[in-house]
C-alpha cells in the first residue's frame, strides 16, 4: 500500500530496472483485469512493472475527490522515483489517466502510451446517469453470488471472468452477512469530462485502439484524435481480458 492524499493505494510490482511499465484499469474494475497479461509482462518486459487499484476501487481506499487528475497524481506518487522513464498501458478510464500522466504535469517522464477502449465523448444524458449512480446509496446484497454478478456486470467482465475465481472475489466486500461492491459508487462521477484536451496536451506518443465490438468506445471518435487508431477484430471492450496476447503484441509493436 502507498498512502497519498488521504487514500491508501494498493499496488503490486515486479521486475527491476528501467523503464517502468504501468498498468491502469478502467472505471469499476481493478488490477486483477491484468492477470492474463502479467505472464507476458514478466516474460518480455525488460524493467520494473507496476499494477495498482485506482483510488476508490476494490483494494484501494475510498476518499474523494475522484477524477482523472487525482488518479494521475496517485499513480505518480505510488511510483515514487520521478526520474525513471515510464510506459503505460491503460484501459478505458485508465487510458485517460495515462494520457494525463503523459502531459508531464505530474512530474513523470512518459515514453509512450497504449490507451484502448477509451470513450472520447460523453453525452449530457450519459453524464447525468453517472452522477445519479455516484449519488445513489451503497447497494447491499444478501448473497455473494448476487454481489459478484453485479460486479461483473458493471465492470463489463460478465462472461469473461469466472464468478467463483479469486479475481471475481476482489470485486466485492463482505460485511457481517451482507455483500456490496468493493469499489466506491462515487467513482462514477470521475468519468464524463472531455478527453480530447488531455490527449492534445500529452507530450508522449499515444496509440489508441478499441475492439471491433466495443459498444462503449467508438473507433470513429478515437480516430478524430488518432488517425492511426487500431481496430481489433472480433473483440469487445475488455480486450486485455479477452485476448491479452493481442494487447501485448500491439504494445510491443509500438516500442
Amino acid at each position: 500500500m502507498t498512502t497519498t492524499s488521504g487514500a491508501e493505494i494498493w499496488t503490486e510490482s515486479g521486475g527491476t530496472g528501467a523503464p517502468t511499465l504501468v498498468l491502469l484499469h478502467g472505471l469499476g474494475a481493478n488490477g486483477t483485469v491484468w492477470e492474463g497479461l502479467k505472464p507476458l509482462v514478466r516474460r518480455h518486459w525488460p524493467g520494473r512493472w507496476v499494477n495498482l487499484d485506482l483510488r476508490g476501487h476494490s483494494r484501494s481506499g475510498h476518499a474523494r475527490p475522484y477524477g482523472y487528475a487525482m488518479y494521475a497524481a496517485d499513480v505518480a506518487a505510488a511510483l515514487g522515483d520521478q526520474d525513471e522513464r515510464v510506459a503505460i498501458i491503460g484501459h478505458s478510464m485508465g487510458g485517460v489517466v495515462a494520457m494525463a500522466l503523459a502531459t508531464g504535469w505530474f512530474g513523470l517522464t512518459v515514453d509512450r502510451v497504449l490507451a484502448f477502449g477509451v470513450k472520447i465523448a460523453w453525452t449530457s444524458e450519459e453524464v447525468d446517469k453517472l452522477k445519479q449512480l455516484a449519488a445513489a446509496p451503497t447497494r447491499w446484497f444478501d448473497t455473494r453470488e448476487e454481489a459478484v454478478e453485479r460486479y461483473l456486470k458493471v465492470s463489463g467482465l460478465i462472461g469473461l471472468v469466472d464468478p467463483t475465481s479469486p479475481e471475481a472475489a476482489v470485486g466485492i466486500h463482505q460485511q457481517d452477512s451482507r455483500f456490496r461492491l468493493a469499489s466506491d459508487p462515487r467513482t462514477n462521477a470521475a468519468a464524463g469530462p472531455g478527453v480530447a484536451p488531455v490527449y492534445r496536451a500529452a507530450q508522449a506518443p499515444i496509440l489508441l485502439a478499441a475492439g471491433e465490438n466495443d459498444k462503449m468506445a467508438s473507433t470513429a471518435d478515437m480516430k478524430s484524435l488518432d488517425p492511426q487508431c487500431v481496430t481489433l477484430p472480433g473483440l469487445g471492450h475488455n480486450v486485455h481480458v479477452e485476448s491479452p496476447n493481442t494487447i501485448w503484441q500491439l504494445f510491443a509493436g509500438g516500442s
